[in-house]
């Protein structure tokens, strides 16, 4: 259907269905006439784009209208419940929506109980997070979720009850505004892929597929249930495995029910049925519902897979799309303040779509992560270098979130074609990598372990903390100080690349201390079979005391990497996430140049342990001066001789005006 046919029917859908909700919501609209207006004024800018987001999805079913009616009740019953703080945020974040591109952005996330073992321990670690710059504050999944194993968090058995362990929901959103006041943005996942098979929806579901509920919903149409295998059989046909030599295959057998149950992940995660726009609007009020607790943006899991159709790969498809950015419209009637952060490990054409102020405002970069990684092994920065001078760039709204560790694997997520052009073998290059990183290519510094590994075809993702990864734990148990010493500035030089290059740089709570592998969570029977869990260790707050001795890892990691979040966030050159990625001649530096208004700060990152040099014409021209200065070392840098980087040094290299002048100024 044409695109300005669409929007004049949405426009005209919208006025017939106003005077409903205006009878509906009469009482409110009385006690708060502002808030309505403030309801209906957004409601007449984004209710459009909602309608041509649905069309496609639902507008060839007969009760299309009604799904939409109650869909906007509910956007306008969450708007009135939400409390007037969070109101007050929403206009501030609609009067500056790139608020999010201020260099003072410094992203942290980890485990609850991990890190301070419930929410009122979190509350009580807040002046270690405000310590070390945090403004973002990512708490990994801390819902409801099944007994023993629950893929970490990811198995949600109710979005609106804490897990019990970790608090409750009022302690919750006693947080976020403790946070809030603090200037720290409050981020969770939302898991909207599927649920555990212990929410009450597969509850109801287990009990009697048939079931109806009051508006007449079937208890089994909320997810994807079949009488046999023939379906399944026809879609595994399309589909490729997520966890092959742990759970094979992508469909679960029900004996209960007699019914074979769509399980992208594992078992016990059942994948959401959304071309039932029924489940569309329960995640809506769930999305909602969160957004009111004061949550600030939304790490929305697994988006490639929410949409299925048979005779493809179920990932990636554009109705996925249109579904993210329905709720994104929503949101911007209902909780404007609440921004999307999409997390997508797939192909990085993949994941630059869903990057859009319409979308996903915010986007994981693991391109930028694995490369960098990448660039450590093999001491070369090509790959790295013209991967990101093809797709580093974005929307001017929008912002990667750049990190270097998570509660994740690593899988080297590059472009073949690309790693071609420059005469590596993508099949074999990650073959290498998986050595690397696990210590089995002779001279590694590296200390991971592999997840999912397949003997067969070599194929495998690599666990380990950042630290272990980066030649800390093989210093400090086979080799000495030396080593020690060159682990730590691969660590800084890496974070640091991540905190000036373009978008929210992200600390893996533990990065900061230098964390080494937890061998223990192999003792463990829920998390034995999971290599990830190496790198999800309790915080150990007796090394974190040793934060302050710059004698120890931890102080020098500490100290090192404090420096560089003070120096970036009073750095207006990072801000923002346009970088300009460059060639200076040597492709065992890194480098590139971010700009603000006058002010242009070069970046050079030495990524191996040998000393580098860089000519002096080509900082000149890089820099586009004579004259810098290094803001981490306060050092002035002429660029009439040739620079020498020492082993794993970064650089950001401010142009001057002192010196000389490439303005050509008589």
């Amino acid at each position: 259907m044409d695109d300005r046919v669409v929007e004049r029917e949405a426009v005209r859908t919208l006025r017939r269905l106003l005077p409903s909700l205006e009878r509906t919501f009469a009482p409110e609209r009385q006690a708060d006439p502002r808030r309505w207006e403030a309801f209906t004024a957004r409601l007449k800018e984004h209710g459009p784009r909602l309608f041509a987001c649905l069309l496609p999805l639902y507008g060839d079913r007969y009760d299309f209208l009604y799904h939409f009616e109650q869909l906007l009740a509910l956007a306008a019953r969450s708007w009135l419940e939400r409390p007037a703080p969070l109101c007050a945020l929403d206009e501030t974040r609609e009067a500056d929506p790139d608020w999010f591109h201020s260099p003072t952005m410094i992203g942290a996330v980890g485990y609850i109980d991990l890190f301070g073992g419930d929410l009122a321990g979190v509350r009580a670690r807040l002046p270690s997070l405000r310590e070390l710059g945090v403004t973002y504050l990512h708490l990994m999944p801390l819902f409801r979720a099944p007994a023993g194993n629950s893929d970490g968090g990811y198995a949600v058995s109710s979005y609106r009850d804490v897990n019990p362990a970790l608090g409750t929901m009022a302690q919750l959103a006693a947080l976020a505004t403790e946070l809030r006041s603090k200037g720290i943005s409050l981020v969770l996942d939302f898991v909207f892929n599927h649920t555990s098979d212990e929410h009450a929806w597969a509850l109801r579901a287990l009990a009697d597929p048939s079931a109806e509920d009051a508006d007449g919903d079937l208890a089994g149409e909320t997810y994807l249930l079949f009488p046999d295998r023939t379906t399944p059989n026809a879609f595994e046909r399309s589909l490729r495995e997520i966890f092959p030599e742990q759970r094979p295959g992508s469909f679960t057998y029900r004996a209960e029910i007699d019914r074979w149950v769509w399980t992208t992940f594992n078992s016990f995660q059942w994948d959401l049925n959304y071309a039932n726009p029924v489940v569309f609007r329960r995640m809506a009020a769930e999305m909602l519902f969160l957004a009111n607790q004061g949550v600030e943006v939304l790490r929305l899991d697994a988006v490639a897979f929410i949409w299925k159709r048979l005779g493809t790969p179920c990932e990636n498809l554009p109705e996925a799309h249109l579904i993210i950015r329905a709720y994104n419209a929503l949101a911007r009637i209902a909780a404007p303040a609440l921004l999307f952060k999409s997390e997508a490990i797939v192909h990085p054409d993949e994941v630059a779509r869903y990057i859009d102020a319409e979308e996903c405002q915010l986007s994981y970069n693991p391109l930028l992560m694995a490369l960098l990684w990448e660039a450590l092994a093999t001491r070369n920065v090509r790959l790295l270098r013209d991967s990101l001078q093809e797709r580093f760039q974005i929307p001017a709204n929008c912002a990667w979130v750049n990190y270097v560790r998570s509660h994740d694997d690593i899988g080297w997520t590059f472009d073949d074609s690309v790693a071609a052009r420059l005469g590596i073998n993508g099949f074999d290059h990650r073959r290498f990598l998986n050595a690397f990183y696990t210590g089995r290519f002779s001279g590694s510094f590296a200390r991971g372990v592999p997840f999912q590994e397949n003997p067969r075809t070599g194929d495998a993702r690599i666990s380990g903390t950042a630290a272990s990864l980066a030649g800390l734990e093989k210093a400090l148990r086979e080799e000495g100080p030396v080593e020690a010493e060159l682990a730590i500035r691969r660590l800084l030089l890496i974070y640091g690349v991540g905190l000036s290059i373009g978008g929210i740089p992200l600390v893996y709570l533990g990065d900061e201390l230098a964390t080494l592998n937890d061998y223990d969570y192999s003792q463990d029977p829920a998390k034995a079979s999971d290599s990830r869990w190496i790198h999800r260790p309790a915080t150990d707050w007796t090394r974190a005391e040793r934060r302050h001795d710059p004698a120890t890892a931890e102080g020098r990691m500490f100290s090192g990497l404090r420096h560089l979040i003070a120096t970036r966030s009073s750095t207006a050159a990072f801000a923002g996430h346009d970088t300009e990625i460059l060639d200076v001649g040597n492709d065992q530096v890194f480098a590139f140049a971010r700009k603000r208004e006058e002010e242009r700060v070069l970046v050079l990152a030495n990524i191996t342990e040998r000393e580098q040099t860089i000519a002096a014409n080509q900082l000149r021209l890089a820099g586009l001066t004579y004259t810098f200065t290094d803001l981490i070392s306060d050092e002035l840098v002429p660029a009439t001789s040739d620079l020498l980087l020492a082993p794993y040094q970064l650089a950001w290299l401010r142009a001057t005006g002192a010196g000389g002048s490439m303005r050509g100024d008589a």
